[in-house]
This record gives C-alpha cells, sequence and structure tokens, in this order.
C-alpha cells in the first residue's frame, strides 16, 4: 500500500483527535497526518478526511473523479437518519411500505409537530395532531416526551400529559431567553424551536441498580433501587453500504431511582428520574455508565417478578441481536429516502444510537428494544477514563475496516452478515447504484 495522506481535524474534541491518529498509527503503513487539506491531490497518493463534518471538503468528496482515492468521515447527506423528526418520516414511510418490519415494534409511537409560537398549539391540535388530541383528552395517565428535531444531548427535552402542559411547555420556550437561561441543563436556543417530535413515553422500563456493578470497589447496598437506562450502541456504515454494529455496548443510567413521572406543585415535572443523557450529569463523571455485559447477573428491579431474576448471558445476546436487526432495517429504511441520506462509496461515518429496553409480555423474549434517536459526532469524551479502551478498540477497528482496505484496493475475504470481526458485527450489506 503506498503512503496516503490524512487530514485530520477535530478542533472541539481532542480525545476524538487522538483517537483518530492511533488508529491511523496502527496501520502498514501509517499515512502521512497533516492538519490542513492540501490544495491540490493531484500529486498525493489518496486522500483521507477523517475530520469534523464541517471541516471536511464535501465538495471534494462528492466528486466522482474522487470515488478511488478520496474517503471522508461522513456522508454529506444523511439528515434521514440523524434528526428526530426526518428519521420519523423515514421511518413512517419505509413502515407503511413493509408493514411486517421489525421497526413496527421497535420505535416508539412518534409524531411530528412543526410550530413557531405557542398561540399556534389549539389550531395544530385541531388539525395535523388530531389523533394525539384525542389521546389527550382520554387518557390524562399516558405520557408523552417532547423532542426538539435538531438538539442533541438531551436539550430540550420534556414531559407532558395534557395539552395544557404541552402548551406551557411551549409558552416557557418562549420565555427561556433570560439571562439565568443557560443554568438549565435541558434548554434550547431560538433556532431548535421549529421542529418537534413527540414521541410516546414508554411506561414499562428495564431497571438495574448500577451499584450492583461497583466501580470503585464500594460495597453492593443491601437495598438495590431500580435506575432507568439506555443502550448507547456506537455503529459504523461504511462505503455503499455496510453496517457494522460494535460489540461493546453501554448502558448510561439515571441519576436518581426510577419513578413514574408526575407534575409537582408548580406544574414541572422532575426530569431527572428519567433522563439518562451523560451530557446531561458530567457532574457525575462515570457513575452512570456501565457496559451492557458487565450488567449480567444484575437483579432486575422492574417487571412481574421484580427483583426474582437476573440479567443473563442469553438476555445480552437478544438484546444485541434486537439492536441489530433494528439497525438494519432503519438504515434500509434511509437508503429508501435518497434525497435526505446518500451513500457514496468513499464514505464512512461512526453513529452513536440510542436504544431503550422494556419489558414485553412474551416468555421467549422478555424484552424489546425501543430506537430513540441516531446521533452522528456522537459525543464519545462522555464514555469516561475507565472504559476509554472500547473507544480506542472501536477506532483501531474502524481503520482496519473502512480506512485500509480502501487504500490497499484489497477486499477481506468474504464477510457475511451475522459474523463478527475486529470487534464489529455486520449487520447489513447492500449494494446501492451510486449515480
Amino acid at each position: 500500500m503506498n503512503t496516503f495522506t490524512a487530514f485530520v481535524s477535530w478542533p472541539s474534541a481532542p480525545l476524538t483527535a487522538s483517537l483518530v491518529q492511533k488508529s491511523l498509527s496502527s496501520l502498514d503503513p501509517p499515512p502521512v497526518i497533516v492538519q490542513h487539506l492540501p490544495n491540490s491531490t493531484k500529486n498525493l497518493n489518496g486522500v483521507l478526511q477523517w475530520a469534523t463534518y464541517d471541516e471536511i471538503d464535501h465538495e471534494l468528496a462528492n466528486s466522482h473523479d474522487h470515488h478511488s482515492d478520496v474517503l471522508s468521515s461522513a456522508y454529506t447527506f444523511r439528515k434521514a437518519l440523524t434528526r428526530k423528526h426526518f428519521l420519523s418520516r423515514t421511518i413512517h414511510s419505509y413502515l407503511t411500505k413493509n408493514p411486517d418490519s421489525v421497526l413496527g415494534r421497535a420505535v416508539p409511537r412518534t409524531f411530528e409537530l412543526e410550530i413557531s409560537f405557542a398561540d399556534e398549539l389549539d389550531e395544530i391540535l385541531a388539525d395535523d395532531l388530531w389523533d394525539l388530541s384525542i389521546i389527550l383528552d382520554a387518557n390524562p395517565c399516558r405520557w408523552w416526551i417532547l423532542k426538539p428535531g435538531m438538539a442533541d444531548r438531551g436539550n430540550g427535552i420534556r414531559l407532558f400529559n395534557s395539552k395544557s402542559s404541552l402548551l406551557q411547555i411551549f409558552e416557557s420556550f418562549e420565555g427561556e431567553q433570560s439571562e439565568d437561561e443557560d443554568e438549565d441543563d435541558t434548554a434550547v436556543i431560538t433556532s431548535q424551536l421549529r421542529h418537534f417530535v413527540i414521541q410516546e413515553y414508554l411506561p414499562n422500563p428495564l431497571l438495574i441498580d448500577p451499584a450492583e456493578v461497583s466501580i470503585d470497589d464500594s460495597p453492593v447496598p443491601k437495598e438495590l433501587q431500580g435506575h432507568k437506562f439506555h443502550l448507547r450502541v456506537y455503529c459504523v456504515a461504511s462505503g455503499a453500504l455496510q453496517l457494522y454494529v460494535y460489540k461493546q455496548i453501554l448502558a448510561l443510567f439515571s441519576a436518581l431511582p426510577y419513578a413514574p413521572p408526575e407534575r409537582g406543585e408548580n406544574e414541572s415535572v422532575d426530569l431527572t428520574p428519567h433522563l439518562t443523557n451523560t451530557s446531561l450529569q458530567t457532574h457525575r463523571g462515570e457513575e452512570g455508565v456501565r457496559l451492557l455485559g458487565e450488567l449480567v447477573g444484575c437483579h432486575i428491579q422492574s417487571g412481574v417478578d421484580g427483583s426474582n431474576t437476573q440479567l443473563t448471558e442469553a438476555h445480552i445476546a437478544d438484546l444485541t441481536e434486537q439492536v441489530s436487526l433494528v439497525l438494519a432495517e432503519t438504515f434500509q429504511a434511509g437508503l429508501k429516502n435518497p434525497v435526505h441520506f446518500q451513500a457514496l462509496p468513499n464514505s464512512f461515518e461512526l453513529f452513536g444510537v440510542d436504544f431503550l429496553v422494556t419489558h414485553q409480555p412474551s416468555p421467549g423474549a422478555p424484552f424489546q428494544i425501543q430506537l430513540l434517536e441516531i446521533n452522528s459526532e456522537p459525543a464519545i469524551e462522555l464514555t469516561g477514563p475507565r472504559l476509554s479502551w472500547i473507544l480506542e478498540d472501536l477506532f483501531v477497528s474502524i481503520g482496519r475496516v473502512c480506512v485500509q482496505p480502501f487504500f490497499t484496493k484489497r477486499k477481506d475475504e468474504i464477510w457475511p452478515v451475522g459474523e463478527s470481526r475486529y470487534g464489529l458485527l455486520k449487520c447489513l450489506d447492500e449494494q446501492v447504484r451510486v449515480t
């Protein structure tokens, strides 16, 4: 393999930059790493752009003349997957044509909402959100989650169970331009206040006490308390299109024990037992972060049997299989929307995907994963030092699977879907025609 040139630039993510450089140094031979993209690539043996999205020269990456010698670490068009309201449309469209898809039971019921001012809500509920309006009137015990379509890291999430509480949320957004707004970790900025999704709040999450897996030699408490958590899955898309799931899955826990949502005297809902996003719990460090595999043997604090059952290796294997199937179908759904997801042969990308695990009344499969969102440029730094080794392993695997074969022009032997190599489980292999 001739030495290629690697442009590496992550101005606001030094950990990512370090991981990329370590990955590239593990290649044989390693590339020449530069901090600025060359003005001309004519005399180079190939160019890798492993950089944050805004630093990548997308025009260069999308040029047909460079599909064989310029590789980029992001797809230019992928908002069909990474924007919440676009993802909702993508999955809805796919399910309309594929009603038996696994996505039908793996995605919470979702409504889309486009609104600029709180006083528009009544008209929207009487028209576009008529179905939701009926549900809110009929069942005030049923809760819903409001999420800004373009916000990330848990920003702007709110819970509601009535039209009046939803109205209060939008009125509060309009008033959140005061000087003390920065004190609210879940605040959203004005530019994000237009597109929203409303997702059904799933009332039956799998609950576990992370204290059963001590990370600082603390004794396990005598009385365990169930905490809500979500799975953070790292998946890697490559070319047009292979999809891989990294098998070291994270479990990210809420700060407080779980309790069903309820309103306080001021009509607000304490989100702390419900939000599991590490970006909103930076003060806790690694306290709420575990590997899914570390939870084997932990006592389940939810469901019919309560703490009489434990999480097993078989449960973990089933959840991993579900993740693989759901992600494969989700990316297939994205490929059906070529305007907003364009898979190119000379691109790859790391995504962070969030799933909730819920109980389901089935002896064969007691748990069901629920897809929450797909994040580009995930906040990997919040994994913490204890588990930083999985990030190093992940990035080395990306180098081996996505980068090196592109520049050597040699393909590995056949890698079937369902087989694992380099810690990556292949879950999709599609041949997309690039026009």
